[in-house]
């Protein structure tokens, strides 16, 4: 009778501190009526949503260019003969900082019996198992022995133990909401099914040993970009094979499905992130020469915006005399770089600025083969996309589209911005419609109730001191006490954090919903500023 009685009391200890800690969650939330977003104790007002700042005056936008880390940051093991890496380290991954270290999951391509790894051929290839790495740094990664997976006879490997030999992308977060130890850390991994391309979720208690579902989470055609929760969803992105307008056949296209819980998928699928198809429904399809969208998006949550990139896919047929089996793929002719998106709501995304591309192939190539120009495939961040400090990383997988054979690799990249300087809003440069150079602009956010516990505001900006932030009512009103002469004023020059001075207390708007409205002015000596982001943060 004692284990019936301590697992009841147990079940209502849990549910009493569940409540608990809701109820002191919601003190300390943000919410967005119009997305209806629960952002937690922090929200981000990116410059580049137009749906949390949606009403703009006199300012145009300016997206980043990332620094790209010439060599990649984790390599095949092409001189080990056991590796379930040694002919490529694909990034349909996932990254984390966790804790002092940096920890990684990716999808190898090993050889099945010896030979030339970058010479290898496709009957000779193996495509996983899961493979994991760690660093101190994020940038120089080691290979731990893990002992978990016999491979080639060996176990001395790097392979972490799932019930599926064949999988491709691999994709984890950690989960502190969740009030389970043992299902803290969350895998999605594209499994092969026998038929076609799946997937499978497994959970874990310290990141090292998995318990993987019974079931495949989704038993049809999706291969994965991302995982990541949001509003208390979670959401798997990738790619499917769908029909387009009219019932006619369509090219790569991004999808996405959910989860309320981690156990319970869905059924049926939102389109995450499409490109148009062409107007002649004869040139559509996966086959036909125009671009399309490469494994769906691979986004990171940050509580009020979810920002992710997408591979843009430049679609080249192969051909089919020579390539009997592969003639549908362009081998040596198709490309693909990585384009910037977000969402509000964790399943539409959109282009800040469309078909702009944010990490071009020609500024962070393959390592390519001597002698030889074979094009560089961006594969999209997958679960990569991690604030550190004062940085942004954004981990990628770039892959050598050469034959297998011929050269065949991929490696994992590294791009960095300072962080959420995704892109800054900025004064218009010059007169538009024939009027006056503008000195003043200015951008309203959408409506936000505030916590309960109080909050404060930084600014993510450059020239600072050229801005200030005002507050109103739901209906654009000026609260006197936040607007005009009482405003808040930035008491830094600059950065990422730049903190105001209000002169009336921002605890009297507890629990009020309002609007932010940032104004920007062109100096005397002509600087202007640019307004990258805004921190709203619980006390």
């Amino acid at each position: 009778m004692s284990r019936p009685r301590l697992s009841r009391l147990a079940r209502c200890a849990a549910a009493m501190a569940a409540c608990a800690l809701a109820s002191f969650a919601g003190e300390r939330s943000f919410y967005f009526p119009t997305t209806g977003v629960t952002a937690g104790d922090r929200a981000l007002l990116l410059a580049i949503d137009d749906q949390l700042l949606p009403l703009r005056e006199n300012v145009v936008e300016h997206l980043s260019k990332p620094a790209v880390r010439k060599d990649p940051v984790l390599s095949p093991s092409h001189d080990d003969p056991l590796a379930p890496d040694q002919v490529a380290a694909h990034f349909y991954g996932a990254v984390i900082k966790d804790g002092d270290r940096y920890r990684m999951w990716y999808y190898p391509v090993g050889l099945k019996t010896p030979g030339n790894a970058r010479r290898a051929d496709l009957k000779n290839v193996s495509q996983g198992p899961v493979c994991y790495a760690e660093s101190d740094d994020g940038v120089r990664w080691t290979k731990p022995v893990l002992n978990q997976v016999e491979f080639k006879g060996s176990r001395r490997n790097n392979a972490v133990a799932l019930p599926d030999a064949l999988v491709e992308g691999v994709h984890v977060i950690k989960d502190e909401s969740d009030p389970d130890p043992a299902r803290r850390y969350k895998m999605v991994y594209n499994a092969h099914n026998g038929k076609t391309w799946v997937f499978r979720t497994a959970t874990s208690r310290d990141g090292s040993q998995w318990r993987a579902a019974p079931e495949f989470a989704i038993n049809e055609f999706l291969e994965t970009a991302g995982l990541f929760k949001f509003n208390d969803f979670f959401f798997v992105h990738g790619q499917r094979l769908a029909f387009s307008e009219g019932g006619h056949r369509g090219g790569r296209q991004g999808r996405g499905v959910l989860s309320p819980d981690f156990d319970r998928w869905l059924p049926g699928d939102t389109q995450g992130f499409n490109l148009p198809e062409p107007a002649d429904s004869s040139a559509r399809g996966q086959t036909k020469p125009y671009d399309q969208v490469h494994l769906g998006v691979g986004a990171a949550s940050f509580g009020s915006v979810c920002v992710g990139l997408y591979g843009l896919w430049h679609n080249e047929p192969g051909d089919e005399s020579s390539q009997k089996q592969w003639g549908w793929f362009g081998y040596g002719k198709i490309s693909c770089d990585l384009g910037l998106v977000i969402s509000n709501d964790g399943m539409r995304f959109r282009e800040p600025v469309k078909g702009h591309v944010f990490i071009s192939r020609e500024d962070a190539p393959a390592t390519p083969v001597p002698d030889k120009s074979y094009p560089t495939i961006l594969a999209q961040s997958g679960n990569g996309i991690l604030n550190v400090g004062e940085e942004t990383r954004i981990y990628f997988g770039r892959w050598l589209n050469a034959a297998y054979g011929q050269g065949y690799l991929g490696e994992i990249a590294l791009a960095t911005l300072p962080r959420d300087r995704w892109g800054a809003v900025g004064l218009f440069p010059e007169a538009a419609h024939g009027g006056e150079v503008p000195t003043r602009g200015f951008v309203w956010s959408a409506p936000v109730r505030l916590p309960e516990a109080g909050f404060e505001l930084l600014l993510n900006a450059e020239h600072a001191g050229l801005m200030h932030v005002e507050i109103s009512d739901e209906r654009f009103a000026l609260l006197p006490g936040y607007s005009g002469d009482a405003a808040g004023k930035p008491t830094l020059s600059g950065g990422l954090d730049c903190p105001l001075a209000w002169k009336s207390d921002l605890s009297a708007l507890s629990g009020r919903t309002v609007r932010f409205k940032f104004n920007l002015r062109r100096g005397p000596d002509g600087t202007d500023p640019r307004f990258f982001a805004a921190t709203l943060q619980a006390k």
